[in-house]
């Protein structure tokens, strides 16, 4: 079994262009993994981790209600927004700039396999992450994401949200921390179906934030540090 990872940083780019890229990566681990049991093959699968931002957009999780989208067609196009029904779980969120998302392309078979454990491990990663920077963060019981802890009478807000799929563990999708985004554009959603929670980031809460890089360098150190994996540079 690897535990070797291959990193990219793909910049900003295309909500379709990427989701297609990390479908075909994650495709072809499930493939090598039916194959090799089918042929007792014993054929390597490949780990990867994707950085990137993305242009505005809306993407809706299996388990979410298109109502929670709250603009049509042309308010969309005024705000030079898209929008995707995806294979993922959860609800609706949003990706734009100023905004980190991360997609963990993995064969838990490499790690463990156990789901909630990898959603907890990827919500330790941005919590000790934006930790490092000031912000206090931790999980609610029952929500999946990391959220700011209240201070002053203040209720929590999210600051990261997360939506994976799983496929003979194998992961695609992953979570998305707002570093500094226009929050405005969470005002035309029900974010991940919730309600009565606020949304925030790392500069709303910080006044200062760190750039997109410094997170990254963080974040990626976190991660490799969790799932005690090496990273190989594409």
């Amino acid at each position: 079994m690897s535990k070797q990872v291959i990193f990219q940083d793909l910049g900003s780019i295309d909500y379709q262009e990427c989701w297609d890229f990390q479908d075909q990566l994650f495709q072809k681990n499930v493939q090598t993994k039916l194959i090799n049991r089918k042929e007792d093959k014993n054929e390597p699968t490949i780990n990867h981790i994707l950085f990137c931002e993305h242009p505005h957009v809306y993407t809706l999780g299996k388990s979410g209600q298109q109502s929670h989208l709250l603009i049509d067609e042309q308010k969309l196009k005024e705000r030079q927004a898209k929008f995707y029904k995806i294979d993922r779980g959860g609800d609706i969120t949003y990706h734009g700039p100023g905004q980190l998302v991360v997609y963990p392309i993995l064969d838990l078979d490499h790690f463990f396999t156990d789901i909630h454990k990898y959603l907890r491990f990827l919500e330790e990663a941005v919590i000790e992450t934006i930790g490092e920077f000031g912000i206090k963060a931790n999980r609610i019981e029952g929500l999946t994401g990391v959220w700011t802890l209240p201070s002053d009478g203040n209720p929590a807000k999210k600051i990261c949200a997360m939506g994976v799929r799983c496929s003979r563990w194998v992961t695609m999708h992953g979570l998305a921390l707002n570093i500094n985004p226009d929050l405005t554009y969470f005002n035309s959603i029900v974010p991940c179906g919730i309600s009565d929670k606020a949304v925030t980031s790392m500069q709303a809460e910080l006044q200062n934030a760190p750039t997109m890089q410094q997170v990254k360098t963080v974040l990626l150190e976190k991660l490799k540090a969790l799932f005690e994996f090496e990273i190989v540079q594409k």
